[in-house]
């Protein structure tokens, strides 16, 4: 079994846009928070099909990585259009 979403909450990031706290928890009990931005919620919650938070409990931790790489290739995009 791999690691999987245990928990979520709502955050305020510096600028007071609202963030995503998840906590991912491994096979051995360990857990660890991860942030995600605005982007990167969004894609989770898309990824996850959820409604609420609630429905991202129980989902494998590769749909928050995956979320974390959409919203930084955002970045990247933006640094090769301005060169």
């Amino acid at each position: 079994m791999a690691a999987r979403i245990h928990s979520a909450r709502v955050i305020a990031a510096h600028d007071g846009v609202a963030e995503l706290a998840v906590t991912v928890e491994y096979d051995n009990g360990g857990r660890t928070e991860v942030t995600l931005d605005a982007v990167a919620s969004e894609a989770l919650m898309q990824s996850c099909s959820a409604d609420d938070l609630h429905g991202l409990e129980g989902h494998g931790w590769e749909k928050v990585r995956d979320a974390l790489t959409l919203s930084y290739n955002r970045f990247q995009s933006q640094e090769t259009s301005t060169c």
